[in-house]
């Protein structure tokens, strides 16, 4: 048997069959220049500074997610009929769903306004990539199969759900990556078992979970809580994208003002900087190192706010972080207070007081049924004798406990007025804050 082995951190070997078309178009696919750019894309953008092991990228992860992709549909393929084609479709989408990436993960996406899907989309669908090519010279509807899975508008929607939903091949296997990688052992879970008990409910097309596997999904859903809470946003984590996009929106406004900005001459980037619009070549050119290059290169700037900045984040003199454990009342005479010292200590507030808030992470939240769509929600089997199949929050109290309200805000500011700003937050709000602390 002709395949490849993939040597795996999480999974240990991944086998690739190559002796079928589709396992060769799997392997042709990772090998195109634009999947292999997921090398420089890191999975958990600047986590490294924070967890100094956390070097791992959106390739791997990429890998992890097609692997656990084939071993559940090998699995459900005992119990369920699965069409060879959407099998196919199914384990490309799952390769690919990031393939759209920018740079450093999502840091790049609120301040430039894109969404990475729309780009994996792109990918997929053009005629300008080596990824499009392969897929049509496969089967001329694969293309627009796997942006389907990708968007979650695909039928069967079981096969979607594995790609993208409350319970996926995406989260799966980033919880148990990230958790490595970091040394943070938040995020291990039982995933066996949940290989083991995943089903298909036929009459309403949907993933759920045999009642043997409900404390494994509860297991999974608290690595989750967890891997949010400590990883995730983690206040150095969240401290260092605030530098760089603190960077970024300051390089952006000086060319907006015609203000003079270095960078590479007829390049992606300079595109990216001057804020015009990128073909999917161009878009596919731009990575983590060329961010890197641009910032390392901005400590000479001309202009003290870039090149301070830019100084900071290559030596990780990264802001302080205060989160406002404060009722919500009170936030605006400590926001305003603390912004006014900042200022008064000749830092630009626009650059250097930022506020960071949980709805700002979008890609990374606890699971809730409320509000949800049915597709997106986690069912189990409910009881042995006669079960049921109920969405997992009507069965589990542990569930139901994850789903209460968490609000994360905090500020970040410079270093050089920690003790100022510490000081106005306890003169402020006199009670026991243990959410003041150092990073």
């Amino acid at each position: 048997m002709s395949e490849r082995i993939y040597r795996d951190p999480v999974h240990n070997i991944i086998r690739l069959r190559t002796d079928t078309d589709e396992g060769e178009l799997m392997m042709r696919l990772i090998d195109t220049p634009e999947f292999q750019r997921l090398r420089r894309i890191k999975q958990l953008g600047l986590g490294l500074y924070t967890y100094q092991g956390a070097e791992h990228s959106r390739f791997t992860h990429s890998l992890g997610a097609f692997h656990l992709m084939s071993r559940v549909l090998d699995r459900l393929a005992e119990k369920h009929l699965i069409n060879e084609q959407d099998r196919a479709a199914a384990r490309a989408a799952a390769l690919l769903h990031d393939v759209g990436h920018g740079s450093f993960s999502h840091v790049m996406e609120k301040v430039l306004g894109f969404h990475h899907e729309k780009w994996t989309v792109e990918v997929v669908l053009s005629e300008a990539t080596q990824i499009g090519e392969l897929l049509r010279s496969y089967s001329p509807e694969l293309p627009e199969k796997v942006a389907q899975i990708i968007e979650g508008r695909f039928q069967p929607a079981a096969l979607a759900q594995l790609v993208s939903s409350q319970l996926d091949v995406d989260r799966m296997d980033y919880l148990l990556r990230d958790s490595l990688m970091t040394g943070a052992k938040y995020g291990i879970y039982d995933l066996e078992w949940i290989i083991n008990a995943l089903a298909i409910d036929e009459e309403k097309d949907r993933i759920y979970v045999a009642a043997r596997g409900l404390y494994a999904v509860e297991e999974y859903l608290q690595a989750r809580y967890y891997m949010f809470r400590q990883v995730y946003f983690h206040r150095t984590l969240r401290s260092a994208e605030a530098v760089l996009r603190a960077i970024l929106r300051r390089a952006l406004k000086l060319l907006e003002t015609g203000k003079p900005v270095w960078y590479a001459p007829d390049t992606a980037f300079e595109k990216v900087l001057r804020r015009n619009s990128l073909t999917i070549t161009e878009y596919l050119e731009v990575d983590d190192s060329d961010v890197l290059f641009h910032v390392k290169q901005w400590q000479r700037s001309a202009d003290e706010i870039l090149a301070d900045l830019s100084h900071r984040f290559t030596g990780r003199r990264l802001f302080k972080a205060i989160d406002l454990d404060m009722p919500a009342a009170e936030r605006p005479q400590f926001l305003s207070a603390a912004r006014e010292c900042v200022t008064q200590a000749g830092y630009d507030p626009e650059y250097y007081f930022i506020e960071d808030r949980a709805s700002d992470v979008p890609y990374y939240n606890y699971y809730t049924a409320e509000g949800a769509e049915p597709k997106s929600r986690i069912y189990v089997e409910d009881g042995y004798a006669r079960p049921r199949i109920r969405e997992i929050s009507e069965v589990s109290d542990v569930v139901r406990g994850l789903q209460r309200g968490y609000e994360l805000h905090r500020v970040c500011f410079p270093a050089e007025v920690k003790n100022e700003v510490y000081k106005l937050y306890h003169d402020l709000t006199p009670r026991d804050r243990s959410a003041v602390g150092s990073q």
